[in-house]
């Protein structure tokens, strides 16, 4: 058992405190800390150099966006992930391991448990309870060790998700739904309450955009599946049709059905803010700002749920039109000579140009990712690979950038497919995210590279490929121009269950 630590954050005061806990602790040390800063790129570094601790950037992406730069990055079997504002205490590593150690291949993650103190001679504020609520919550990632294989088997996080809300559980129940399992860990961690502004429940209403999101994702049964409580948007929607009709009764003069609105909705506002402030300190601070906001957050919760359905709508009805489309070289847009080094014997594949240029046409970058052994093996030098590359430009067209792998299969790079780095190095070159590109190849080894690298796949089999490869590969084309035709409309899926290593 191996694991690294991934650590997503916005360089804030805690993180300190946390490297000291996690570096000074007892038990097996993580093969590496990975600090994930989620701001943009011009921020100074989010912690200073200390040793065993590397830090990545995500350009401020968002928190599923940062978890996905870390475990990508990442080498070992597990990867554990804790939130910046955490405190492991002393012995985390060592309770660590022992939650992971010998776990079946079924499983796929390990959930920690997280403490939250609270104020002992006083009752807990509105805020104070709402972060307390992480106790109980499912898969939290403020402390929570996957499988590394299992998260690129899925397609990683979702960077729709683009604040710390529903991301987790929308890792959690993808991964449940392929069939693995997550069990709770005995390890834990402290949370502390950090400080709050009084519009901190208003700032919380944007997650009602993701709670529809999740539903569009998983259906209605999502919230039982992933246990998360059902909320009060009935309730709210209910209080703002009240308000609603009660100022459109007053600008039409209809004086009592105003008066019965009105009534209505301020009924359903004090039992709201009573229902907030029964059981809190009821300090004059605490009245007053959950007198304020109970009234505002109502339609402010159903703001966001209508912007969310709506984002949602757009999200399945172009299923993620990718950015930028890598194509596999032999097999995909040329015939496969073995270790070809001559540009006399290049030959383009039925329909490979006008497929191209259909994807030229619809404004997707373009580049090349392809394996060529020969020149590790000692039969072909670069020379000769860019010579074969040039003339298929001049057949087809120019096809962005080329991203070869030059390694012998024993090398035990992490660029051959179907480890992910061609696919890597390609999104980085076209300044997109691996999630937004779709790698069109001819054998497994192509589609596995793109899952693990947190990318779609089009599988375009040939009489070398093989049925197990055609069987499992989430989209299939019976030809280039077909595998295009699926992009443009929005067809090629994310992974399937068991698609990916």
């Amino acid at each position: 058992m191996s694991f690294d630590v991934v650590i997503p954050t916005t360089a804030r005061e805690s993180l300190g405190r946390l490297l000291d806990s996690l570096t000074a602790g007892s038990g097996p040390r993580p093969e590496r800390i990975i600090v994930v800063d989620d701001r943009a790129a011009a921020s100074p570094p989010a912690v200073s150099a200390r040793p065993g601790v590397e830090l990545l950037r995500s350009g401020g992406a968002g928190p599923a966006a940062a978890r996905n730069v870390g475990w990508r990055a990442a080498g070992a079997e597990w990867v554990a992930f804790l939130d910046d504002d955490v405190v492991p205490p002393s012995d985390w590593r060592a309770r660590l391991a022992e939650d992971l150690d010998a776990l079946p291949a079924r499983v796929a993650g390990s959930q920690g448990r997280i403490r939250v103190p609270l104020a002992s001679k006083r009752k807990p504020t509105d805020w104070e309870r709402n972060v307390h609520g992480l106790e109980q919550a499912s898969w939290a990632t403020a402390d929570m060790a996957y499988r590394r294989s299992a998260v690129a088997e899925v397609g990683g996080f979702d960077e729709r998700f683009g604040r710390a809300y529903r991301e987790d559980a929308d890792l959690g129940l993808r991964l449940t739904e392929a069939g693995l399992e997550i069990r709770r860990g005995r390890r834990h961690v402290v949370h502390p309450v950090g400080p709050a502004g009084r519009a901190v429940s208003l700032r919380l209403q944007a997650g009602n955009a993701d709670d529809a999101l999740m539903r569009a994702l998983h259906g209605r049964g999502w919230r039982r599946r992933a246990g998360a409580p059902r909320g009060r948007l009935p309730a709210h929607g209910l209080t703002t049709a009240a308000g609603l009709i009660a100022v459109g009764a007053v600008a039409s003069g209809h004086r009592r059905g105003a008066a019965v609105a009105a009534a209505a909705w301020l009924a359903a506002t004090a039992q709201f803010a009573w229902a907030r402030i029964q059981p809190g300190p009821r300090t004059a601070r605490e009245l007053f700002t959950m007198a304020a906001t109970s009234a505002l957050l109502p339609p402010l919760a159903v703001f966001h749920r209508l912007r969310g359905e709506a984002r949602a709508r757009r999200a399945l009805r172009d299923r993620r039109r990718p950015a930028a489309v890598l194509l596999d070289r032999d097999g995909t847009l040329v015939h496969d000579v073995p270790y070809n080094g001559d540009p006399g014997a290049v030959r383009l594949m039925p329909g490979a140009r006008p497929a191209v240029e259909r994807l030229r046409e619809a404004g997707l970058r373009l580049a090349v990712v392809s394996n060529q052994s020969g020149i590790g093996r000692g039969l072909l030098s670069h020379a000769d690979v860019q010579a074969v590359n040039g003339r298929i430009e001049e057949l087809i067209g120019p096809l962005g950038p080329w991203l070869i792998c030059p390694h012998a299969p024993g090398d035990r790079c992490g660029c051959r497919k179907p480890a992910p780095g061609l696919i890597v190095r390609a999104a980085e070159t076209l300044g997109v995210s691996p999630a937004d590109c779709i790698v069109v190849g001819d054998i497994g080894a192509d589609v596995l590279a793109a899952h693990a690298a947190g990318a779609r796949s089009v599988l375009v089999p040939t009489p070398r490929t093989r049925p197990d490869e055609v069987a499992s590969a989430p989209a299939v084309a019976d030809s280039l121009e077909d595998a295009v035709g699926l992009i443009l409309d929005g067809g090629a899926g994310a992974p399937r269950a068991g698609a990916a290593p």
